[in-house]
This record gives C-alpha cells, sequence and structure tokens, in this order.
C-alpha cells in the first residue's frame, strides 16, 4: 500500500501548509470581479513561454510566475490555472470550486481548444479531488492513468540508453530542473517525484465506491511487481523517497 494520506486534522498542524496560503486576500481581490469575455480576448505579453520547476511557496509569488507559462495565450487560462492553485492550498475550496465548475460548464471547447495538457490534466485531477459525479470522476481518471504512464515511459526513454542503463547525468539535471515532455508535461523527477503517489491515492478513492473496483487496484498492484518487468516496477526500483512511494 502507498504511504497513507494525512488527515485533515494532521494537515491543519503543518506550518508548511498553511504558509502556502498566506497573501490569499490580494490574490482574491485580483480575481473578484473577472470579466470572462475579457479575459478570452486579452493575450498574455512576454518573450518567450517559462514553465515553473517546483513552485514558491508564497501564493502570489507562485501565481505571477505561472503567467510565464500563458505568454502568448489567453488571459483566461491563467484564470484557470489560478483556481486550480487556489483549491489545491485549500483556499474557501467550495467556492473556488464552484467557479471552476462554473467556467468549464460555460467555456468547455474554449478551454479545450488552449489549454494543453498539462492544465488538461490538472483539471481532471480537481474534478477527481472534488466533484460528487461518480460517472464523472471515473471517465477522467483514465485521462490521468494515461498521461502519468506516458509520463513514466518518456522520461524512462530520455534518462537511460537502449540497454536501460541509467544515464547519469540525465539523472542529476532531473533532479534540478525542469526537462520538457510534450505539449507542456515535464519528465518524472525520478527517485522523488510525487506523481504517482498521488495519482494512487486518486485511484484507491474511486475504486473503493463500487466493490469491483478492486479488480482496477489489484492489476495496478501486480504492475508494482518485479517479475512483471515493466515501466512502473522499474520506476519502483528507482525511487528512494519513502513518503512519496505509490505501491
Amino acid at each position: 500500500m502507498p504511504v497513507r494520506k494525512k488527515s485533515k486534522f494532521e494537515q491543519w498542524f503543518s506550518f508548511s501548509r498553511h504558509q502556502r496560503r498566506f497573501g490569499a486576500d490580494k490574490v482574491y481581490a485580483q480575481l473578484a470581479s473577472v470579466d470572462i469575455e475579457k479575459l478570452k480576448s486579452d493575450i498574455i505579453a512576454g518573450d518567450q513561454i517559462q514553465y515553473t520547476h517546483g513552485s514558491a511557496k508564497d501564493l502570489n509569488e507562485h501565481i505571477e510566475q505561472l503567467k510565464h507559462e500563458f505568454v502568448g495565450q489567453p488571459a483566461l487560462s491563467h484564470y484557470h490555472a489560478s483556481l486550480i492553485v487556489l483549491i489545491r492550498r485549500e483556499v474557501d475550496v467550495e467556492e473556488n470550486f464552484e467557479k471552476f465548475k462554473a467556467l468549464w460548464m460555460s467555456e468547455r471547447d474554449f478551454l479545450l481548444s488552449t489549454l494543453n495538457i498539462r492544465w488538461l490534466i490538472s483539471a481532471c485531477d480537481t474534478f477527481l479531488d472534488l466533484h460528487d459525479d461518480v460517472t464523472l470522476k471515473a471517465t477522467l481518471m483514465n485521462a490521468v492513468v494515461l498521461i502519468n504512464t506516458l509520463k513514466l515511459q518518456e522520461t524512462e526513454r530520455y534518462l537511460c540508453d537502449q540497454s536501460l542503463e541509467i544515464n547519469i547525468e540525465h539523472q542529476t539535471r532531473l533532479q534540478t530542473e525542469r526537462y520538457p515532455l510534450f505539449d507542456g508535461t515535464s519528465a518524472f523527477a525520478v527517485g522523488t517525484d510525487d506523481t504517482l503517489r498521488n495519482m494512487r491515492w486518486r485511484l484507491d478513492q474511486i475504486c473503493a465506491v463500487h466493490p469491483l473496483g478492486q479488480l482496477v487496484i489489484e492489476i495496478f498492484d501486480r504492475l508494482q511487481h518485479d517479475e512483471n518487468n515493466n515501466v512502473y516496477s522499474r520506476f519502483k526500483k528507482r525511487h528512494t523517497r519513502e513518503k512519496t512511494r505509490w505501491w
């Protein structure tokens, strides 16, 4: 089983968790009365797209840094990302999730045509965490599993040569900087990344809804076995951070 997810009570005592919400009032002031149509037509200025690697603890700084990911794109894309950040950092979650749902219901086609895979998957994760429609969650989980699997496979291609021997230079680079893969998606930070652990938590949650969901958990668990040599079992061997293990 993966590392146990902390309870809400345990999370409340985490200073870093509270710290990541500092400055929410200023962000709220900027997002209080948005004009969706204006955000769709306003284009974020800048010389080139720059993706974040990790995230600043200061909420305002992180949201400001995210603007660089959307250079040349509609401001609505950055607004969408800002809502996700507020939800992730547990700032008025119910209110911001309602805004998030309303945005997708009214601007679905626009968002689908402008957001890259990175942010489409972030949207899926957000619905998986908070939506009460089990059918929707079960559907969206497929996208998350698909992309996370490809993320591992493509990272392995970068990390190793044809013999699957690790390239030490590439391994070090993955721990110190963001390595882009495709359409806004970045490589797996081998040994420490929490992507698969978070995916496993969401998989456990959705599969617990129905007794037959255990079929999925069984299949996923078998992928981690050494004798079933595959990209999951190989990355399991390379993983070193206990708190982010996914098996």
